[in-house]
């Protein structure tokens, strides 16, 4: 067999190159990195953990780990793939310099996490304000509030990690909760909060839920996080409807939309609601959603138990062929409900809105193409560590859409297609007159998304 090649051109390779940047379009997220004032907040946050002869800066090495993770690291090693781009992110220290950074961190995790997300809200607060096509964003109301998504997922562990233990899927490794913004079907979304539990940490645990929570309040610029009102909207499934977690909303005067588990008894209810009560479901565009409906219990559910002002509302569909039903379902219909204290709106725009939460499972996709896909290391506090870096490198990407991608097709990337078209555009470096000029490759079809991107970010008008 005669050997064979994709190119026509007889190629000889060697490893001679200079003046190459493998991975320039990181320049984007390192340049939201500085504009956003992150980087110089980390530097100054963790300067208490910096070691009097230290090299290196641990606020630039967490942001320097961040951007690896953004172009698809998973591990600390990983960063040295940006060794080639030491002119755009600062000299790359070495893996035992790292190793030994993150030991420090993990030593003193509970308060390394409190300063690094107080400089994560400050950052967010520039961010956010600079989010033109985002009201929910920049100024928050009952009718456009930002929106907190909670939902659990699971980290399989490969090896014996401490905390890792037997999930409820018959796995092993953890079941960390997490908390998202959501942008709204324009856009995507940000890590909040997040807390690394053992994989057999139950999902609905109110106590949880409540410190995930308080966390990501905390993280919101301009909310007050005893009282923060109707300007929040918290959105999760099933697992947050327990007694204590929505108590707990109430008291704070937030709106939710929480998944609720139908008993056989108010299952029947449905069967009983009279035709007039029924609304056609709608679609993400607002047209009728055929085959499904919706319909309130509020007034015949027998709600006294559970918070004062709590809606029960019940999308009724046709399953589609070959779909079991539940034995919770009525008629032959697949029945899901929600529970909300929004006293205003549609219940149709109302169940839109909770139908909509299902972004969160995207979003926790999609951060395990970023970081969070496997935990690296070895302890719990190491690994909080490492979530950290993961959430930083996703709000790279999730705050570079934001500000500096919007409005273009790259807007509603994931990071896979990012990091493709983007983050690994090739460039040659040229130093003229005591500057360094970086000149993208010509052929990259998305190049020039990274120029007007960094244009926006120098002049915002």
């Amino acid at each position: 067999m005669k050997n064979s090649t994709l190119s026509p051109i007889r190629l000889e390779v060697d490893h001679a190159g200079k003046g190459v940047v493998s991975h320039a379009g990181i320049v984007l997220p390192a340049r939201v990195a500085e504009t956003s004032g992150l980087v110089e907040g980390l530097s100054q946050a963790l300067a208490p953990w910096r070691a009097p002869t230290a090299v290196f800066d641990p606020g630039h090495m967490l942001t320097q780990l961040a951007l690896a993770v953004a172009a698809g690291g998973d591990h600390l090693v990983d960063i040295r793939e940006l060794a080639g781009a030491d002119t755009i992110i600062g000299s790359v220290p070495s893996h035992a310099t790292i190793s030994r950074l993150l030991a420090v961190l993990a030593d003193d995790v509970d308060r390394v996490e409190t300063v690094v997300q107080q400089v994560i809200s400050r950052a967010r607060e520039y961010v956010w304000d600079r989010a033109e096509n985002r009201p929910s964003l920049r100024a928050p109301s009952a009718k456009t509030p930002v929106i907190i998504d909670i939902d659990a997922t699971l980290i399989t562990a490969h090896s014996d990690k401490e905390h890792a233990a037997p999930t409820y899927k018959k796995g092993y490794g953890h079941h960390p909760l997490l908390a998202y913004c959501d942008h709204g079907p324009g856009g995507g979304g940000e890590p909040v909060a997040a807390l690394l539990r053992p994989g057999n940490a139950g999902a609905n645990t109110a106590a949880d839920h409540k410190k995930l929570l308080a966390t990501a309040l905390k993280s919101l610029p301009g909310i007050n996080t005893s009282r923060p009102g109707k300007r929040v909207l918290v959105r999760t499934d099933g697992a947050g409807a327990s007694h204590g977690f929505l108590e707990h909303l109430h008291r704070k005067r937030v709106q939710y939309s929480i998944g609720f588990a139908l008993t056989p008894a108010l299952a029947a209810l449905v069967d009983d609601m009279p035709d007039q009560a029924w609304q056609s479901a709608l679609t993400s565009d607002g047209d009728i959603r055929e085959g499904a409906e919706v319909v309130e219990l509020t007034g015949v559910a027998g709600l006294s138990r559970w918070p004062a002002g709590m809606r029960l509302i019940v999308r009724a569909e046709r399953p589609h062929p070959g779909a079991q039903l539940r034995f919770t379902d009525a008629s032959g219909r697949r029945l899901t409900a929600f529970v909300t204290n929004t006293r205003r709106g549609h219940i149709q725009t109302l169940e839109l809105r909770h139908r909509q939460r299902a972004r969160c499972e995207d979003r926790i996709r999609t951060a395990k193409d970023t970081g969070l896909a496997k935990l690296p290391l070895q302890t719990t506090a190491q690994n909080r560590i490492w979530i950290l870096i993961a959430q930083l490198a996703q709000l790279l990407l999730a705050w570079s859409q934001l500000i500096a991608l919007d409005a273009t097709p790259a807007a509603t990337w994931e990071p896979k297609r990012l990091r493709l078209r983007l983050l690994s555009v090739a460039a040659s470096l040229a130093r003229h007159a005591r500057k360094t000029r970086l000149h993208l490759d010509e052929t990259a079809p998305w190049g020039h998304l990274i120029t007007r991107a960094l244009d926006r970010l120098e002049d915002p008008g």
